[in-house]
């Protein structure tokens, strides 16, 4: 899953950062307010982890600005224990979870797993559809109740799309869920991994639309 961390302080969000990546989270980690929404509203990722305490725009200011836009992205604020007042403040503006700091980082991994599937709309960790079943904690995926192994772009990418619930993915959002930035990708990536995935899945749960990206057939629970 593609996570944006908005956070100033260097040592916090380098530790953050790499705790997440050893949890098979791919980060991209911004250090003020202003890239923080320049990022946000993009709307390229499946969470965002925001701390209130930021440059240029505070962390209320740009999630008040992101859900004024419409965007649903989940978030998830930091707060220092002192900061009661910033944490109510920041629910009212639209965040769906808190952590307060010192951060624990397994939690903060399953905080995000949790609010990915509750603001997605899956009661469970497996999301599930035509006979596919994948967990995103084990990062384990069933096909007709038959283990298959996929490499971690493979993952990624069945993921993004079981998680987008019928919505149509441009190759384009693919590349930016599996690639970090400045990565330079090969100009048939996706469709390598897309060809493999119909092979390993023995399925027609993707569906190609032709000059717009790719999708889900059925629905996803």
């Amino acid at each position: 899953m593609r996570v944006l961390l908005i956070e100033d302080d260097e040592l916090l969000g380098k530790a953050l950062k790499a705790g997440l990546e050893s949890q098979s989270f791919q980060v991209d980690w911004v250090r003020d307010g202003e890239a923080g929404l320049l990022e946000f509203v993009q709307q390229n990722h499946q969470a965002v982890v925001l701390d209130l305490s930021l440059p240029r725009r505070d962390g209320i200011e740009v999630l008040e600005q992101a859900r004024g836009r419409g965007v649903k992205t989940p978030v998830l604020v930091l707060t220092a224990r002192d900061q009661l007042e910033q944490k109510v403040k920041g629910l009212h503006a639209g965040a769906d979870d808190y952590l307060v700091k010192p951060i624990d980082l397994l939690e903060l991994g399953a905080r995000l797993h949790a609010v990915i599937r509750r603001v997605y709309g899956n009661s469970s960790n497996a999301l599930e559809a035509q006979g596919v079943s994948l967990d995103p904690v084990a990062r384990t995926v069933q096909c007709d109740g038959r283990a298959v192994y996929l490499t971690a772009r493979e993952f990624e990418l069945i993921q993004a799309l079981m998680i987008a619930k019928g919505r149509i993915l441009s190759r384009e959002q693919l590349e930016q869920h599996l690639y970090q930035w400045g990565y330079e990708v090969d100009s048939n990536a996706i469709e390598v991994h897309i060809h493999h995935l119909r092979r390993k899945l023995k399925s027609k749960l993707i569906v190609t639309v032709r000059g717009l990206g790719y999708t889900i057939r059925g629905n996803v629970g």
